[in-house]
């Protein structure tokens, strides 16, 4: 059983608060080690140790930081399965599942490795008469990033990697529920040549966080949750005089037009609805088939595969979903199901029914579950149930369906399917959701692109790594020149017109 520990200065430091917390593995139920909760305090010697680094790190040349990133980028990929199997262990996700996370993480690394080309300024000459003024992006100094449990390794690399590449230090909060990968992360980064106090890593609870939030010497944080805290930590930060980027919960809907391809829209789904137990943010969790018929069809394409679906721990690599990350995961998920029966929808696969194999009955196991006639009345379609769980809300044409989707309160990811140019391309553009797919299930954008949807889905202005990650983990500053050689030096006392 391992003891969790924090990491600061380029090296693992025991907590010294006094409080702590189990980890589990998620297959099994048994406890697998023990996190350390830090205490005020403790946030600020990491944030010390990222002040004192800020300066130097900020000055060294965009290329040398770029040459440790492109250096922490081939430990990674050559370490990925190392990774991969501490966030299963932790998690609960296959070991594929895991690698796929890891993979898209180091997209984001490889983007930052661009630093010297992102950073590049602008000049204009003789916007005056002798006057030029030229623009460039600065770092903003100690920065944050809180993270959730469902992708320990990829949320914090959409963050920390666009941060340090812009001459940031970076402050890492994972969940406590799967902390680990976060220590093998900045291992690595040390061994690539990443200065003490560039990239610090604090275990904790809700005590750390609010410590993040009010410490002045944090410049911005980047969060990724659920709604309720993610509006939490984007008021008190922002109270705080911090820039802030907060994305929230999720509620992806996939609209079946009936002259889709059927056959690539029930694939789709399998992979969007169970993968990872459906604890992603993307995860498509309503299907929305236009017509009864096409309801129908795809309902019973979807059944056979479903139960064919290999659900087990992440040792058995054959397995196609594991389980899901706490038992408290499990017993909310299941109480989900059992609300939209009562409700009236209708189970067609229940995941209720799901026995673990042996030496497993003790772990957070839910089965895929498919469930028709949900209605937008519905609990289970107002909220983000977070687990492998697909509900079916039929309509009747295109209109009610994208009126079903701009209704709801979250708008993070949505994707059609059709054969119909006109219909997708008016689709993408009208769609109140800010991540589309047309025939693609999940539209994660790749890393040279930003990730973030609206409404109750992102409180801030910045979506995250691409070309939004550089500008939220830098400031403009505007620079206006000019030399005295046969230059009028009288007095001027109007507004200077640069005439």
């Amino acid at each position: 059983m391992s003891d969790i520990a924090h990491f600061i200065d380029n090296q693992r430091v025991a907590g010294s608060s006094g409080r702590s917390q189990p980890v589990f593995n998620p297959a099994t139920g048994q406890q697998s080690g023990t996190v350390a909760l830090a205490s005020r305090d403790e946030v600020g010697k990491a944030v010390a140790s990222a002040h004192a680094a800020w300066r130097a790190w900020a000055r060294t040349p965009a290329l040398r930081r770029a040459r440790i990133l492109d250096r922490f980028k081939t430990i990674l990929w050559q370490r990925a399965d190392e990774l991969a199997e501490a966030i299963s262990n932790e998690h609960g996700k296959t070991h594929d599942d895991a690698k796929g996370e890891v993979t898209r993480g180091l997209e984001v690394v490889e983007f930052a490795v661009g630093a010297p080309h992102l950073l590049k300024g602008e000049i204009t000459e003789n916007v005056g008469t002798a006057v030029d003024s030229h623009s460039l992006r600065q770092p903003l100094g100690v920065v944050a990033g809180i993270t959730p449990f469902n992708f320990p390794a990829m949320v914090p690399m959409w963050m920390f990697p666009v941060a340090l590449a812009c001459g940031n230090c970076f402050i890492l909060k994972p969940s406590e529920r799967d902390p680990s990968a976060s220590l093998l992360i900045a291992e690595w980064l040390a061994e690539a040549g990443l200065p003490a106090g560039v990239f610090n890593v604090i275990q904790g609870d809700k005590e750390a966080v609010d410590a993040l939030l009010a410490h002045p010497d944090v410049k911005a944080v980047s969060f990724v949750g659920s709604t309720p805290i993610a509006r939490y930590i984007y008021e008190t930060g922002t109270s705080n005089g911090k820039r802030v980027q907060a994305l929230g919960g999720a509620k992806n809907h996939m609209v079946i037009l009936p002259d889709a391809d059927l056959d690539m829209a029930a694939n789709a789904l399998m992979g969007a609805a169970y993968g990872s137990a459906g604890e992603r943010c993307m995860a498509i969790s309503v299907a929305v088939p236009v017509t009864d018929r096409i309801a129908d069809a795809l309902i019973e394409k979807l059944v056979p595969k479903i139960e064919a679906l290999k659900v087990g721990p992440a040792s058995d690599r054959s397995s196609d979903m594991g389980p899901v990350v706490t038992e408290a995961a499990k017993e909310r998920i299941l109480g989900y199901i059992d609300r939209g029966e009562a409700d009236g929808a209708k189970i067609v696969v229940d995941g209720r029914t799901y026995r673990a194999p042996q030496g497993y009955e003790d772990g957070y196991f839910v089965g895929p579950t498919l469930i028709d006639n949900v209605t937008p009345e519905m609990t289970i379609w107002k909220d983000e149930i977070f687990g492998p769980v697909l509900s079916v809300v039929r309509r009747k044409d295109y209109a009610s369906a994208v009126e079903l989707i701009d209704r709801h309160d979250y708008a993070n990811g949505v994707a059609i399917f059709t054969r119909d140019g006109d219909a997708a391309r008016t689709f993408a553009h009208d769609i109140e959701v800010g991540m589309v797919g047309v025939n693609v299930p999940i539209p994660v954008p790749m890393a040279f692109h930003s990730f973030g949807g609206w409404k109750q889905s992102l409180f801030g202005d910045h979506h995250m790594h691409g070309p939004e990650g550089v500008r939220f983990y830098t400031r403009l500053k505007t620079i206006t020149t000019r030399w005295p050689s046969g230059v009028r030096t009288d007095p001027e006392f109007v507004m200077p017109t640069m005439g």
